[in-house]
């Protein structure tokens, strides 16, 4: 039985949360002294570099075991394995979830697969993760997408509108499923029980990429988890915020019925690795049970100190620190406060020269830098010490290399976020292509995907019409000293194009 949100809160935790079974078995086949004719070849280690030995240590190679181990993954049911995948789905209010070795990208694959086969519709949120628009190219599958709400002075996209998801699935014509995020980069969460509503007036389960919201529901202070508000399904990359090692995520079937989890259980297979990482799964098993157990007084002392962190840096002339003002505005019904965003225009600096100070003269090194903001990103446990430093680092770098005048936001118009589809992202990505020069391209359909990291919001997805905007816009990116994800060419001189018929 799933937990609710108050028995989460509370210190009356079910018995089985505070135990790690996963974890335990591994440690104990790893230590016990088991002779090992089986992969990996360095042996626990006896046979590994030294260098490797000493960066990671001899426990680390220890505990790197394979699949199909009696009495981790195989024996009698349930195993220490499923066992740890029923706890997190407990803690997390899901029907069934599974822990993920590949992020959330793995997941966002496997839900492509079952939701959008070949030839389905589904509506997707026009900046959902590259991982989304891989799955179709997977799947085949046959995107409507709805764009963002748009914050124009900044340049940030917030989450979509119940309204515009309505609009969405309605233009689909008979979508399989939607696709949405929230939250946000920017910590800003969408009406997720508004959209779970709009989609199941129309008949289709929602799917939420809460990859930067692991900890939700976890706080009262915290939005709510997507799965309590409606949602069918939800990503959340664990090792973001709630301390899993890089690369290990989960993956959450609700349990209301609207998406199967037997065919979901079909494509995170066909999507898993036969060979999984221990380490990684036996880190999801241990960052549930502290987020079950600690979860809440760990994010209380967390968000204590970042609120003196957020005031002390919101004091400093010519900034201002972005929060739960937004709540309200379109696309954002919540705000998360394990997220400082930082706008710095005040200072006459572009948020790249800021964190290039901090990086130099402190070694401090922040989640992202645009023109016109730094974004932080804490963790569940982030140590109180850090973020009195981090406020301590920022003014010092803000008061040293600021200067007269407002630096601008490179803003991208939202209309420019609707662009032509020709033809569906499979075909386009796996079709005959060719690279020509960017201004040959223009008229052209696109045969990949390119995003600008900042500010993340994709610019061109397989199968769009590239136009002379889309082109313009890329090249004020780069010489902007954004990084043009995707792309073929990072240099932009060529971009690869469908070859004509």
């Amino acid at each position: 039985m799933a937990l609710t949100d108050d028995e989460r809160r509370t210190d009356l935790i079910r018995p089985e949360q505070p135990t790690a079974p996963y974890l335990d078995a591994v440690w104990g086949y790893a230590f016990r002294g088991s002779t090992r004719f089986h992969v990996p070849g360095h042996k626990g280690g006896s046979g590994a570099d030294p260098g490797l030995r000493n960066a990671i240590g001899d426990r680390a190679l220890a505990v790197d075991l394979p699949a199909d181990i009696h009495g981790i993954d195989l024996g009698p049911a349930p195993t220490p394995f499923q066992r740890a995948e029923a706890l997190a789905a407990e803690a997390h209010g899901a029907e069934r979830s599974w822990f993920l070795t590949n992020g959330a990208t793995q997941g966002n694959h496997a839900l492509a697969l079952a939701l959008a086969p070949l030839g389905a519709a589904v509506v997707v949120q026009r900046n959902s993760h590259a991982s989304v628009v891989d799955g179709l190219v997977l799947s085949g599958g046959v995107p409507t997408y709805v764009a963002p709400e748009y914050e124009n002075e900044l340049g940030m996209a917030h989450g979509v509108t119940p309204d515009s998801l309505a609009t969405a699935l309605a233009e689909a014509g008979a979508p399989r499923a939607a696709f949405i995020v929230s939250p946000t980069y920017y910590g800003m969460a969408a009406d997720v029980a508004g959209c779970a509503e709009a989609c199941h007036a129309a008949g289709v389960p929602l799917v939420v990429d809460q990859a930067w919201g692991p900890h939700f529901g976890f706080h009262p202070g915290v939005p709510a988890s997507a799965l309590h508000l409606g949602a069918d399904a939800v990503l959340t990359s664990t090792h973001k915020t709630v301390g899993s090692l890089t690369q290990s995520a989960m993956l959450h079937i609700a349990p209301t019925g609207r998406i199967d989890p037997g065919s979901v259980a079909r494509t995170v297979r066909l999507t898993r690795s036969t060979s999984p990482s221990a380490l990684l799964m036996a880190s999801l098993d241990a960052a549930r049970r502290q987020l079950a157990v600690h979860g809440e007084a760990l994010l209380e002392c967390t968000m204590a100190a970042g609120a003196q962190a957020r005031a002390a840096i919101d004091r400093l002339p010519g900034v201002r620190v972005i929060g739960d003002e937004f709540v309200g505005r379109p696309g954002v019904a919540a705000w998360d406060p394990l997220r400082i965003v930082i706008d710095v225009r005040g200072t006459g600096c572009t948020g790249y020269e800021v964190a290039a100070g901090l990086r130099e003269a402190y070694d401090t090194h922040v989640e992202l830098a645009t023109h016109a903001t730094l974004v932080v990103v804490l963790g569940v446990g982030q140590p109180p010490s850090d973020l009195e430093r981090l406020a301590h680092d920022f003014g010092a770098v803000v008061r040293r290399i600021g200067r007269p005048g407002e630096s601008t936001a490179l803003v991208r118009a939202p209309g420019a976020l609707r662009n032509e589809v020709v033809v569906p992202p499979r075909e386009a990505f796996l079709g005959v292509a060719e690279a020509v020069p960017v201004d040959a391209s223009i008229g052209r359909v696109s045969a990949e995907s390119i995003a600008g990291y900042p500010p993340g919001i994709p610019a061109l997805l397989p199968g769009e019409r590239i136009t002379r905007e889309l082109v313009a816009y890329l090249r004020e990116l780069k010489s902007s000293g954004a990084r043009l994800h995707g792309a073929s060419d990072p240099q932009f001189e060529t971009v690869c194009v469908l070859c004509a018929p």
